[in-house]
């Protein structure tokens, strides 16, 4: 049985601020770094085989301070990019109010269709599970990505809840169909 844990990256600046990061490279700040090193703590008594993150900083560096708790190396793929936001890269809500007005949402604006974050979100799990069989991987990635692609691994799952900073979110593959063993899951921030 493969199984597979799904981390959100550690917050950043552009969090705090309510700006759509996308895939524009912005590096996690102090906080996402305390969280990277708690969730590495964590995962230092977990048996994990593979770390695969986004190549984009703020996923990469939550990686690899796992990666070097655990001594594993990480391998970084593009497909687990945060969804292209296109035009709104960079931009608050209010900010995208004013340029495009209220119906932003609506307009051509070059954001990745959901059914494009989907597909490479999909080709890209199959692919490490087809290649670690049997196997725990790691996957450090970004909320859209992540999320999305859960709607479609695991539809019998409410998946509602937005993916907090540094979430865990663990499936394992039976024959039939992905379970979910563990969704959302902080407590590595909470811990004492």
């Amino acid at each position: 049985m493969t199984l597979i844990g799904f981390v959100r990256h550690g917050v950043t600046d552009w969090n705090y601020e309510y700006r759509a990061q996308g895939h524009t490279d912005i590096p996690l700040n102090d906080e996402g770094r305390r969280q990277a090193e708690l969730l590495a703590k964590r995962m230092e008594n977990e048996e994990w085989d593979y770390i695969y993150s986004s190549d984009l900083s703020r996923a990469l560096e939550t990686a690899q301070m796992m990666g070097r708790i655990k001594n594993i190396e990480v391998k970084t793929d593009p497909r687990l990019r945060e969804m292209n936001g296109g035009l709104i890269e960079g931009t608050t809500e209010q900010e995208r109010v004013n340029k495009w007005g209220y119906g932003w949402s609506k307009l051509d604006l070059g954001i990745e269709p959901n059914d494009e974050i989907v597909a490479r979100g999909m080709k890209c799990i199959m692919d490490i599970c087809e290649r670690h069989p049997d196997k725990k991987v790691l996957i450090i990635s970004h909320a859209a990505l992540i999320g999305r692609t859960l709607k479609k691994l695991i539809p019998h799952v409410d998946t509602e809840v937005h993916l907090d900073n540094t979430s865990v979110t663990i499936l394992n593959k039976s024959q039939v169909r992905w379970d979910c063993a563990l969704y959302n899951c902080t407590i590595h921030l909470t811990a004492k």
